[in-house]
């Protein structure tokens, strides 16, 4: 099920060749953790928190403050918690678990600032386990509520799919009381202004598709992403400078997640860059209401802040055919066509 893949050198931008394997295997501590956690809890808990691989509800996802299937951090013990929040650490990398509990901590800002504290609860965050964690399983996991949806899908033991990959932030930015200042996702958005400005004229008349933003990211909570309109400024255009801009911007957003995900997403946007395009909806100044998307052949990013007077933050990764694994398992069940 794994190859090696060898990218070639894309002329221009410093792109060196290099061999990876794909797909990434899951972290080793993955499965255990998810042993761990689910072993901690009470029967009445497990049917909460645990479902079957092959249930519906695998494909469900929201990232509105609305109330959802699986076990919360508020029903869980402190000893439960802790087991919980090991498997997310297990699940990201460091910056994507600090940007997922700081995220989680702007409930706070927005009970201060006059929201219903039982609607704005920091602890109405879900678990939820799909199948029987094991070293050679497959199975998935999904950690959702306001504003952040991760999911992970392990095939046998040995391959890893980590998409629908949402984060939001309101505010945006902090704005008063003792988080004045705070930026949960400055980085994606400041360096897509980073890329807008450094276009010139025929670059930024092809980048910018509408002078009005949308209000909310395209594919919103579909269960399918599709692919967006071919339009905006294409890496094949741009300078090397420009280029290696919109790989940071790439990166921030694929760092998320561990290291070798990471790298093999970065890897294959490096793959297809001639191919990706970056487009842009909306003003080109802070305050604006804004919108960008970066996409590629298999995957698609896209960041708006257009909500609330431009202070509220939508981001997504979608791949296009490996949304909860399902290209991952098309060919796991290809080899060896039976139920995980």
């Amino acid at each position: 099920m794994r190859r090696i893949i060898t990218l070639a050198l894309i002329v221009g931008t410093g792109i060196a060749v290099v061999a990876r394997t794909s797909p990434p295997a899951p972290p080793p501590a993955m499965a255990a953790a998810a042993r761990a956690f689910l072993d901690a809890l009470t029967p009445d808990q497990k049917k909460v928190a645990h479902y079957p691989f092959d249930a519906e509800e695998r494909f469900v996802w929201f990232y509105t403050p609305v109330p959802r299937k699986g076990l919360t951090l508020k029903a869980m013990t402190e000893p439960q918690r802790k087991l919980a929040m090991n498997l997310l650490r297990a699940g990201m990398s460091e910056k994507g678990y600090s940007k997922t509990e700081t995220i989680r901590s702007l409930e706070d800002v927005l009970v201060e600032l006059g929201g219903n504290p039982v609607q704005r609860d920091r602890e109405l965050y879900y678990f939820t386990i799909f199948g029987d964690p094991g070293p050679k399983a497959t199975w998935g996991w999904r950690y959702e509520g306001h504003h952040l949806s991760h999911n992970w899908t392990v095939i046998n033991g040995t391959a890893m799919a980590t998409t629908p990959q949402f984060f939001g932030a309101n505010p945006a930015e902090v704005r008063q009381g003792a988080k004045n200042g705070l930026r949960a996702l400055a980085a994606e958005e400041d360096l897509g202004y980073e890329l807008l400005r450094s276009l010139d004229a025929a670059q930024r008349q092809a980048a910018i598709i509408d002078p009005k933003s949308p209000n909310d990211i395209l594919t919103t909570n579909t269960r399918d992403a599709a692919s967006q309109e071919d339009r905006g400024v294409a890496a094949s255009q741009m300078t090397a400078a420009q280029r290696a801009t919109l790989l940071k911007l790439i990166e921030e957003h694929a760092g998320a997640q561990t290291d070798p995900i990471a790298r093999d997403r970065l890897a294959r946007a490096k793959d297809t860059l001639t191919s990706v395009k970056f487009a842009w909806m909306g003003g080109a100044e802070k305050n604006e209401a804004h919108y960008y998307r970066v996409q590629g052949p298999s995957f698609l990013i896209e960041f708006d802040n257009t909500q609330n007077n431009a202070n509220h933050i939508h981001q997504v990764w979608r791949d296009f055919k490996g949304d909860w694994g399902r290209d991952l398992l098309a060919e796991h069940y290809k080899s060896a066509p039976h139920k995980p």
